[in-house]
């Protein structure tokens, strides 16, 4: 399919959607029960492009993986934090998640690895998680550019003694939460002392809550920016991954911006994923939540209902801690009654695509005003034209501006293949539930 044209609602939608799992918790839940002792069976695991990827690469690192994509398990058989190949290479496309996490765990092993990605992850930031690992002395040889894919790790081993290095994440907070991981089965203490400007860390908070649960006691704060990690290990368990709050968000803005209604199925009402956040900016514009259960065994639902006729308030957000749903807000600000801000996600300019480029040149091929910020965007309402929306091979940028056809005549998505990154079966599942032939 290389377009998508969406069709127009002609009366609000009243649905129920099933999301798939979380990208952000299968992805850590994958390397911590790699780095576990035991068998850990994972469940609501995200089957995209990018867990595949990471599945893979643990499969070519030796470990005993079986996945089940029909019931969204996965088993991993861990080893205390051993990888069992000492040589191999891994490819990890355009994960961000598993390039970071890959490159810190084979860093802290005895191996010898060598990692190749996509051409996009090629671009994306490393530098500062690299430049970490050397000090703690692992070894890289560059096969292109330095500190960028492709390279070959050589790792450290296990280092005993307190160690200390200095860590910038105004680019990706998943350079923290990659050496959070992977340092306690490697390093007796490692000090992480933060130099930049970024405050915003939900999925740091995610990180650390997900080590507990796994096992391990916790991490130290000593003050708000030095993150102390120390050695031991993660227990196999079963563990169950939450619904992908990134993904319900696309179903809950929908609703907000026709004055209709969604429920998503198994939420979590004390869920650990930052974009939880965008749910209470849609109450700020208008919108109810109603939090209720359903089925046989009672499972947790939440209902997101939008204003009458769909008309949003403006409003002016901080979106740094949940940035995932930048575009999200950008794809229904036009449906507000006044202009939308959004600021705090400079770093979005550096991920699959730059973001808030795409957000004003795709919103002003609809005829949609922008004025752009140094860290953010306002977007001033009006009543968007039908247009063919280029993606970038970005696939929030395919599911969100998907929304604006909702209430759009003539909106066409090119390439919505590129959402097999974190949830393939998007446009089916939109289709089913908008009505879309």
């Amino acid at each position: 399919m290389d377009i998508f044209e969406v069709k127009p609602l002609t009366e609000p939608p009243e649905i129920c959607v099933k999301v798939p799992g979380s990208k952000s918790m299968t992805n850590r839940a994958l390397l911590l029960a790699a780095m576990g002792e035991g068998t850990t069976l994972l469940q609501g695991v995200q089957f995209s492009e990018d867990s595949l990827h990471f599945l893979t690469a643990l499969q070519d690192l030796g470990f005993d993986v079986h996945a089940d994509q029909e019931a969204c398990t996965v088993r991993v058989r861990g080893f205390g934090g051993r990888i069992p190949k000492e040589q191999a290479t891994l490819y990890v496309g355009s994960a961000g998640t598993a390039a970071r996490f890959l490159a810190a765990f084979v860093a802290m092993s005895d191996g010898i690895y060598r990692l190749n990605a996509s051409e996009q992850m090629t671009k994306r930031p490393m530098r500062e998680l690299l430049k970490a690992l050397e000090e703690l002395g692992a070894r890289f040889i560059w096969l292109g550019e330095p500190y960028r894919f492709p390279m070959e790790i050589h790792g450290m081993g296990r280092r005993h003694g307190e160690y200390t290095v200095e860590l910038n994440i105004d680019r990706s907070s998943q350079f923290l939460s990659a050496l959070l991981m992977t340092a306690p089965v490697a390093v007796d203490e490692l000090n992480i002392q933060l130099t930049g400007t970024r405050v915003a860390r939900s999925y740091v908070e995610m990180t650390e809550k997900m080590m507990q649960q796994f096992g391990h006691p916790g991490v130290n704060r000593q003050g708000e920016d030095c993150y102390q990690v120390r050695r031991h290990s993660y227990k196999a368990m079963e563990y169950q991954v939450e619904p992908d709050i990134s993904a319900a968000c696309y179903f809950y803005a929908a609703a907000a911006m026709t004055g209709g209604s969604t429920i998503v199925r198994h939420m979590a009402e004390n869920s650990l994923q930052g974009d939880m956040r965008f749910l209470d900016v849609l109450e700020q514009m208008g919108c109810t939540k109603q939090w209720g259960r359903m089925g046989e065994k009672g499972e947790r639902t939440l209902k997101i209902t939008g204003p009458e006729g769909g008309r949003l308030k403006g409003i002016d957000v901080d979106m740094a801690d949940f940035s995932d749903q930048a575009l999200t807000l950008a794809a229904i600000a036009p449906f507000a009654d006044s202009p939308v801000t959004i600021r705090g996600v400079a770093h979005i300019r550096r991920q699959e695509s730059d973001r808030l480029t795409v957000i004003c040149s795709e919103l002003e091929r609809m005829g949609i005003s922008c004025e752009m910020h140094t860290d953010g965007v306002t977007i001033y309402p009006a009543q968007p034209s039908g247009a063919e929306i280029e993606t970038y091979e970005d696939h929030r940028v395919a599911m969100a501006f998907a929304l604006t056809g909702l209430r759009t005549p003539g909106v066409r998505i090119c390439n919505p293949e590129c959402c097999k990154k974190t949830f393939a079966e998007y446009f089916q599942v939109f289709s089913k539930a908008f009505g879309q032939k």
